[in-house]
C-alpha cells in the first residue's frame, strides 16, 4: 500500500496565468464600473422632450403629452425595471393615434418640429 505524505501548511502558491480579460477581479476596477464613463446625462437622454413639444423620426412624428421622471412609474409604464424616465407621447401622422409610452433616447436622427410651451392660448 502507497504511503500519502503529510500535506504541508507552508506550500507557496501556485502561479496564476495572464489575466485573460481585464475585469478577472485581479486589477482594481474603475471607480464607475464602466472602463469609459458615459458622458450623457438624464437630460441629454430626454433632449427636447416636453409637454407639448412635436419631434419627427424615422417611426413619425409624436406629440409629446406627458414626462415621467420617477423611475417607479417609469419602470411600471416601461414594463422594464431599468427604466428611469418615460415620455408619453401620441403619433399625430394617424388620425386614431393612441397615447403610448417611449423610454428611447434623443438621437440625431430625431429632430424638433415645435418646441415646448409652458403656457398655451385659451381655446375660442
Amino acid at each position: 500500500m502507497p504511503s500519502i505524505a503529510p500535506v504541508s501548511a507552508a506550500r507557496p502558491p501556485l502561479p496564476v496565468r495572464p489575466a485573460p480579460h481585464e475585469r478577472d477581479g485581479r486589477r482594481p476596477a474603475p471607480s464607475t464600473g464602466r472602463p469609459h464613463p458615459q458622458a450623457a446625462t438624464f437630460g441629454d437622454q430626454i433632449g427636447p422632450r416636453r409637454p407639448g413639444a412635436i419631434y419627427q423620426n424615422s417611426d413619425g412624428r409624436f406629440e409629446v403629452l406627458a414626462l415621467i421622471t420617477d423611475p417607479g412609474e417609469a419602470a411600471q409604464l416601461l414594463r422594464r425595471q431599468s427604466a428611469r424616465w418615460a415620455v408619453i407621447v401620441r403619433d399625430t401622422l394617424r388620425p386614431d393615434g393612441i397615447p403610448f409610452a417611449v423610454g428611447s433616447v434623443w438621437t440625431c436622427s430625431d429632430y424638433l418640429i415645435r418646441p415646448a410651451t409652458s403656457a398655451y392660448a385659451p381655446a375660442a
